[in-house]
């Protein structure tokens, strides 16, 4: 039996050449296989480009696991594991929450594996990896040994591979609340019902970033349950988290108890109009942390997220004193750094401030860049010091 084959353009083989792992529908000559198939891919002139997951529905047609002629069976996806958990091992420190798999980042396109203590949480967000979901939830409980693995396959770019959304219990048991570390700090997570696979991990190092320069009055906006309030709490008088959310503030102030955190409160209400209130009433701070929601989800809305940047950090800033920090966070992938630069750049200017850079971040180790898929890096979070 002839094995399944996708025919990409010299389009499609130049992208795969120069490094990056999606080749687009317009770029396919032809398939001779099945939705989700794991297939060889060649160009029009015969030659071996790699193997891949293909979707007939998606305009990411093909998402390359392997450039090397090898098969892709049982023990190639679990020698990926098992690298991507050896890596683990060296960039985790003090948590036993992180991401264990980051799709492509990892060569496991459109898979992602989380890890909240004894329990994964897993997405396969393509045909391919849905295909094969079964083996590996059956590797991971074979080479991790987990409680429990839930899916979150309830994200919206599923409907794209025509996949429904469904969250469900694969394997084990899986609570619905459950304790995990992150930097030393216990937080509380509930994989079926929280953010992303149950919160957000890619903040992780930042946010033990922003405790070595924390002292004083710390006010953190976009707190939601509060991963930087309460990392850099110990090091603080007082730290004020702000979240819209009241699920977010309740879940702040229970992960606030569960540490006996005495010096922080939580307060429910819009960023922007806080901001605006304690500039007012000539409230001033050691530290501002800023870690909104993504303001430019496409292309279109970046003129607006710019916008949207500069405003909150324009008043963050008006809020610090000679010799505070500036924590703030970009997760769109529409505004790079150098954009998110100019931003503040701007945003200084107007509130009469000279800034210093004090550090440029991205996203956690657990979260790697690829160095030719750009789509990989996403997260930018930069501190300042005001001099």
């Amino acid at each position: 039996m002839a094995e399944p084959t996708v025919v990409i353009s010299a389009r499609g083989a130049e992208r795969i050449r120069t490094g990056h792992l999606w080749v687009y529908r317009s770029d396919i000559r032809s398939a001779q296989c099945e939705p989700g198939a794991m297939v060889r891919v060649t160009d029009e002139r015969g030659r071996y480009w790699g193997r891949a997951f293909y979707s007939d529905k998606s305009q990411i047609a093909i998402r390359i696991l392997t450039r090397e002629n090898i098969p892709t069976d049982r023990a190639f996806l679990a020698n990926r594991l098992r690298s991507a958990a050896a890596y683990r091992e060296r960039v985790v420190q003090d948590s036993d929450t992180f991401r264990l798999i980051y799709s492509e980042a990892d060569l496991l396109p459109s898979v992602i594996v989380d890890r909240y203590g004894d329990y994964f949480s897993i997405q396969t967000l393509s045909q391919g990896s849905e295909k094969q979901k079964a083996l590996i939830v059956e590797l991971l409980a074979e080479l991790f040994a987990p409680k429990g693995i839930l899916e979150r396959n309830d994200p919206k770019v599923r409907l794209l591979e025509g996949l429904e959304q469904t969250v469900s219990v694969l394997y084990g048991e899986v609570p619905p609340e459950i304790l995990a570390k992150e930097n030393g700090v216990t937080f509380v997570y509930d994989l079926e019902r929280g953010q992303k696979t149950g919160s957000f991990l890619d903040q992780r190092e930042n946010h033990a970033a922003a405790r070595r320069y924390a002292s004083g009055d710390v006010l953190d906006c976009f707190s939601y349950q509060g991963g930087f309030a309460l990392t850099v709490a110990r090091n603080c008088d007082h730290v004020e988290g702000v979240d819209m959310a009241p699920a977010a503030i309740e879940a702040a102030r229970r992960n606030q108890r569960l540490n006996n955190i005495s010096n922080a409160t939580f307060r429910e209400g819009n960023t922007f109009d806080i901001l605006k209130e304690y500039d007012e009433v000539g409230r001033r701070f050691n530290m501002v942390i800023l870690d909104p929601p993504a303001f430019a989800k496409n292309r279109d809305s970046i003129a607006a997220a710019e916008r949207g940047y500069k405003e909150i950090n324009l008043r963050a800033l008006k809020l610090l004193q000679s010799g505070g920090y500036l924590v703030t966070c970009s997760c769109s992938y529409h505004i790079n750094e150098a954009l998110f630069l100019q931003i503040i750049a701007e945003a200084a200017n107007d509130a009469r401030k000279t800034l210093a850079v004090v550090e440029r971040r991205t996203q956690a180790q657990d979260h790697p860049i690829l160095l030719t898929m750009p789509e990989t890096h996403y997260l930018k979070c930069l501190i300042f010091r005001v001099l």
